[in-house]
């Protein structure tokens, strides 16, 4: 073994590495017993496709050659086809118009310019296809509505538009009710929703009745079963657990301290499954770790699976007896499985990982619980150093990269990430926080960021970082922090406010406040109302929290990553404190890629960006990386 100082270890994973594994596999259907997915390609510009799995249980490419099936609906997406035996319909990024391509013919476009679609749904004689539409052909903010689209025609109705926002449009079993969940601004989806159903006649809906939901309550995923029974998620009891709305009459399924959902980011997200027999399979999650479990819908008796998994989404069923999602582990990356509900035996139906790390080199979350300045407690996943390789010289302590999830209302799961391994296999250690505000801890854990963004997020990275340093696990003086969107917000924060950290690494991050809440796309224009304060009583509060308005202290080396064509956080937000960084004398680097959006999807830019930061890290701290780097 060579001793070596951390951050200058050989790695066996390159940039190129993770460029080829940032392969997702998303919006998992199932028809006839047979599992359908999403599948992005970094190595075709980030085109996605849809995939099945073939009669000798090969991967199969379904969607024609050159099309990019993705939609844009709220910008982060959704679900964007839907599978039928006589059809598939999906929608091509390019032009975000739904497509039709019948058994052995051409695609042809179904619906009209200037909409988008997402969240599909069908009624039981695959007539109509019941989806969220987002209507741009008008100037102002876009017209979101639940619409009925005749297959054969494209002929639309609209069936409801009385709100801001929509998702989840459901039809009953025998095509005479349909449910969905909406929402109003300044509300996001995980603070409150509205569960509405409605008897449907041909000419629309009829009796509209919301049957849950409210100002301090977040229902998700309505779900009919056979008998007629409307199942859904709500948070009513602080966890989002599972429900039933039968005979006028809401009641809870079973309780438990446990997360069944996560945040609505995007569109058509798959928590449960009804089996037909009585029974639901269910994700939960419990402090931002997965589990499968099984419950009897009529004595709310749960049976929790014994499974290898962290991370757990797109769940999906087979058959009565199988499930099939999109599972992590601690030691494996995501790949497509299917479950057997009685055993809980599981195989893997599709990887996408072709590296092979042994598996002494891996290195596995350690949860860490740690107390705040103000005497709360916060959560994070602590990943040391790793490489069955190399060892550091005695008595040296590694270098801490600190992550910080976007959102800012999401969370880190203790999953196995390429992304992470690339810097432990280094020699780094990694810590991601899940800060107070982050989801998967409760409604309570969740709202404690209303008002206090830009505060206790960042106060919560700093109090993560003094814990590790007081148990004596790395060198304090070298410590950066990287994060993307929200993440890249307290990145910059965290810089400006405190002296915690020597580099921060943005990518994509908030600057200036005010500018973002007149800039941003609908789905989050109302965001920080609640986050900070309403526009314009709150003004003085968004200047004082704005990075770029508070540089006085900022004295750390940054590197900032953009994509040109990002709605989400525009690139005049990076530009503007790079260049204010710059006149005040601060070392910047800044790279920004043409073609990108929120979020980099082609692998030059992966590769690009990873060693661009890797090398950073390197100047600040006062190593050369073993990688060769530009």
């Amino acid at each position: 073994m060579n001793t070596q100082p951390f951050g200058t270890w050989r790695s066996p994973i390159a940039a190129a590495d993770l460029a080829r594994a940032a392969i997702s596999l998303n919006y998992v259907q199932s028809l006839d017993g047979v599992p359908y997915w999403v599948e992005s390609r970094p190595a075709e510009g980030g085109r996605c496709v849809i995939m099945t799995l073939a009669a000798d249980g090969a991967p199969a490419e379904l969607s024609p050659p050159g099309f990019n099936v993705r939609t844009r609906v709220h910008e982060y997406g959704g679900t964007p086809y839907f599978a039928t035996r006589e059809a598939l319909y999906f929608c091509r990024f390019e032009d975000q118009r739904l497509h039709v391509r019948r058994a052995g013919g051409v695609p042809t476009a179904l619906t009209p310019e200037g909409c988008r679609y997402a969240d599909f749904a069908a009624d039981g004689s695959a007539a109509h296809l019941y989806a969220v539409r987002e209507d741009h052909r008008r100037p102002g903010e876009p017209r979101n509505a639940v619409v009925r689209i005749e297959v054969e025609t494209g002929r639309e109705q609209v069936l409801f538009e009385g709100s801001d926002f929509v998702a989840y449009p459901r039809v009953s079993r025998d095509g005479r009710r349909i449910a969905w969940v909406a929402w109003n601004h300044p509300d996001m989806p995980w603070d409150a929703t509205t569960l509405y159903v409605a008897e449907l006649t041909p000419r629309g809906p009829a009796g509209i009745t919301a049957v849950a939901g409210g100002t301090r309550e977040s229902v998700m995923e309505p779900r009919w079963a056979e008998d007629g029974t409307l199942y859904f998620i709500s948070d009513r009891s602080n966890w989002w657990n599972l429900y039933r709305f039968r005979q006028g009459q809401v009641a809870p399924v079973f309780r438990l301290e446990a997360e069944l959902a996560s945040p609505l980011w995007t569109l058509g997200q798959s928590n449960y499954a009804l089996t037909g027999d009585g029974r639901a399979v269910f994700r939960y999650g419990i402090r931002a770790r997965d589990g499968l479990g099984v419950v009897d819908l009529q004595s709310g008796r749960v049976t929790r699976l014994e499974l290898p998994f962290a991370g757990l989404s797109n769940v999906e069923l087979l058959s009565p007896g199988a499930a099939v999602a999109v599972a992590s582990s601690p030691r494996a990356e995501s790949a497509l499985v299917v479950i057997d509900l009685a055993t809980g035996r599981h195989r893997v139906a599709r990887s996408v990982s072709q590296l092979r790390i042994d598996s002494g080199g891996i290195s596995v979350a350690e949860s860490i619980e740690y107390a705040t300045a103000d005497g709360e407690r916060a959560h994070a996943f602590f990943y040391p150093p790793e490489n069955t390789d190399f060892r550091p010289p005695a008595g040296e302590k590694p270098p801490l990269v600190v992550k910080v999830h976007g959102g800012p209302t999401s969370h880190a799961k203790p999953e196995f990430s390429l992304a992470t391994q690339y810097w432990t296999s280094r020699g780094f250690a990694l810590l991601d926080v899940n800060h107070r505000g982050s989801s998967g801890f409760g409604r309570a854990y969740r709202e404690r960021l209303n008002g206090n963004w830009g505060l206790i997020d960042v106060a919560d990275v700093v109090a993560a970082v003094r814990h590790l340093v007081q148990a004596g696990r790395v060198d304090g003086q070298r410590v950066a922090i990287r994060g993307g969107s929200a993440g890249g917000f307290t990145v910059l924060a965290a810089l400006a406010f405190h002296d915690a950290f020597r580099a921060g690494a943005n990518y994509y991050g908030v600057s200036d406040l005010e500018a973002l809440a007149h800039d941003t796309h609908k789905f989050e224009s109302r965001y920080l109302d609640r986050l900070i304060a309403p526009l314009p009583q709150g003004r003085a509060v968004y200047e004082a929290r704005a990075p770029i308005r508070n540089l006085q202290r900022f004295t750390a080396p940054l590197i900032t990553f953009q994509g040109s064509d990002d709605k989400v956080v525009p690139p005049s937000q990076s530009r503007a404190i790079v260049e204010a960084l710059k006149r005040k004398g601060v070392p910047v680097e800044y790279l920004e890629f043409e073609g990108e959006q929120h979020g980099f999807r082609r692998a030059e830019n992966i590769v690009r960006s990873l060693e661009a930061e890797l090398g950073f890290y390197g100047r600040v701290f006062g190593f050369m990386p073993a990688a060769a780097l530009e």
